[in-house]
Parts: structure tokens; C-alpha cells; sequence
């Protein structure tokens, strides 16, 4: 775009330059005395018909240069929405990303935590095994003795 911006303003210059050489030679007409009437306004005609002209250009080199200038604020416009969109997105995947590195962190508390808690739970099944043969060893001793008091009472 500053490529045909650059195009567009060193083509009005060219046109402008143009204009200001022909209106002097428009201005100073050295006309002899003994030239007609038509042919003095032939000329005319043909210098500002000529004149019509490079204002017409003139005037499109300008509106060219316009739309160019319009297009090119456009842009420019669209580059910084971009940019504030880009700034947006990059800010959002960081406050991901510190939210994914908390997950992670509070996953591996999680892991550490049941393995502790299977630990525990081992330990607690061993002494509950435990206490389940004491108690069984207990009741069969008192059993023997309760059934040795009996027999020593009655059978002998």
C-alpha cells in the first residue's frame, strides 16, 4: 500500500508541475495582429480543453490518492483490532495455562493423598486380620479352659 501511495503522490506532483507549466503559457499569449479571429479561439479551445484535461487527471490522481489514504487507515485500523484480538488470546492462554499448571498440582496432591490413604488402609486391614485371629485364639483358649473347668467338675 505505501508502494501506490508513494505512486499516487509523485503522479500528482507530475500533474500538478504540468498544470503550473501550462497556465503560464495559457496566461502570455503572444499573438500577431494579423491571426483571425477563429484561430485565436481554436487555440484557446485546445489550451483549456488541454487544461480540462490535466484537472480531470488531477482530480483523479486525488481521489485515487483519497481512497488510497482511506484503505491504508482501513488497514491500519484492522492491523490494531488484530492486534488488541492477538494480545486478548495470548493473555486468556496464559490464565489457562496457570490453571492447567493448578490442576496438575493439585492432581499429584490427589495421588500422593490415596497413597497414603492405601497405606493406611493396609495397615488397618493388617490389624483388623490381626485382631480377628487374637480374638479367635482368645475364644478357643477360653473355650478349652471353660471345657477343662467342666470336666474337672463333673467328670471326676
Amino acid at each position: 500500500m505505501s508502494t501506490k501511495v508513494r505512486m499516487y503522490h509523485r503522479d500528482l506532483g507530475k500533474l500538478q508541475r504540468d498544470m503550473k507549466t501550462s497556465a503560464p503559457g495559457f496566461g502570455s499569449s503572444s499573438q500577431t495582429a494579423d491571426r483571425s479571429h477563429l484561430g485565436i479561439y481554436s487555440s484557446q479551445n485546445q489550451q483549456s480543453t488541454h487544461l480540462q484535461s490535466q484537472r480531470a487527471l488531477l482530480l483523479q490522481g486525488t481521489d485515487s490518492l483519497n481512497n488510497a489514504s482511506q484503505s491504508i487507515e482501513r488497514s491500519q485500523r484492522i492491523a490494531a483490532e488484530t492486534d488488541q484480538i492477538g494480545t486478548d488470546i495470548i493473555e486468556e492462554l496464559g490464565e489457562q495455562r496457570e490453571q492447567l499448571d493448578r490442576t496438575r498440582n493439585r492432581l499429584t496432591n490427589t495421588g500422593e493423598n490415596l497413597s497414603r490413604s492405601r497405606k493406611i488402609l493396609r495397615a488397618m486391614s493388617r490389624r483388623l486380620v490381626t485382631n480377628k485371629l487374637l480374638l479367635g485364639i482368645i475364644i478357643i483358649m477360653e473355650l478349652a479352659i471353660l471345657g477343662a473347668v467342666v470336666y474337672l467338675k463333673f467328670f471326676r
